[in-house]
């Protein structure tokens, strides 16, 4: 393999002191063996690199010591280890959530005809990150910066779901709480009690939980250790539902949103969510 088969940029002035061939050729094995779709040896690896196989098994050496690479019981072969996977994951975690989400948010608007967003959680409250605004005329109040209590609402139910009872008296005190409707938690006995409930499920639909006359159809983002980074939903009046699907069409669009961003993000049981 070419050393300078992947280099995308004009070579630096002083590229011969500066590069470092081992590293380079280390790189290239890592790429090489991920190409491959399958496991190799070392001989295998020296004649793709075109170096010698001694040089090869130094290479193979310290990116197993180092968990880059790990041996095939029995076969003396190779495959990519745990730390590879953990760099990738680190870099799809770096990515601006916003960004990564914003394809999929247009295209749930584009599918429903309803306004998306996307949310996080801000101590106690559900902060919103991304809204993407329906053609309709059924414009959303909760634009980006806006905020709800995160006990008032099912993405804010989702959001805390990594907290216990005790957790959320801590956070929001003995209640009771304000409420908004008459379906708000006023205490945190019922607040886990809804945490609990949604916990296990693909998506919470919605009507008048958090303002008489909406409806909202919320579900999870998760990332690649499977904890939930984030919540989306599309919501708005009743008028801009027809309500008759709310279970059905709106309900399966958003968890296919959700498992989309979440695949994204690294989330590897995105692709098993469904709305049933």
């Amino acid at each position: 393999m070419d050393d300078n088969a992947l280099d995308l940029e004009p070579l630096h002035k002083n590229h011969g002191v500066y590069f470092v061939p081992g590293l380079h050729r280390g790189l290239l094995t890592l790429e090489m063996i991920a190409a491959a779709q399958k496991p190799m040896n070392v001989t295998e690896i020296a004649a793709e690199l075109g170096v010698t196989r001694s040089s090869a098994f130094r290479l193979v050496y310290t990116l197993h010591h180092m968990g880059f690479l790990d041996e095939v019981p029995q076969t003396k072969q190779y495959a990519l280890g745990p730390r590879v996977l953990n760099i990738g994951f680190a870099f799809l975690a770096s990515q601006d959530i916003i960004e990564v989400a914003r394809p999929e948010l247009e295209a749930l608007r584009d599918a429903t005809s309803v306004t998306a967003h996307l949310a996080i959680r801000d101590d106690k409250s559900v902060l919103y990150l991304s809204c993407i605004q329906t053609r309709s005329g059924f414009l959303s109040n909760m634009n980006v910066g806006s905020r709800v209590p995160a006990y008032a609402a099912p993405m804010g139910w989702y959001l805390l779901s990594d907290l216990g009872g005790r957790e959320l008296n801590r956070l929001f005190g003995p209640g009771p709480f304000k409420q908004f409707t008459e379906k708000t938690p006023t205490t945190p006995a019922q607040l886990a009690s809804k945490v609990a409930e949604v916990s296990g499920l693909p998506c919470v639909v919605s009507r008048g939980i958090l303002e008489a006359g909406g409806s909202s159809i919320a579900a999870p983002v998760f990332d690649n250790t499977g904890a939930v980074v984030a919540a989306i939903d599309i919501s708005g009046p009743d008028s801009a539902f027809d309500m008759n699907e709310l279970e059905t069409r709106y309900a399966q669009e958003v968890v296919r949103a959700a498992g989309r961003i979440s695949a994204r993000l690294g989330f590897v049981g995105a692709e098993a969510t469904s709305a049933d």
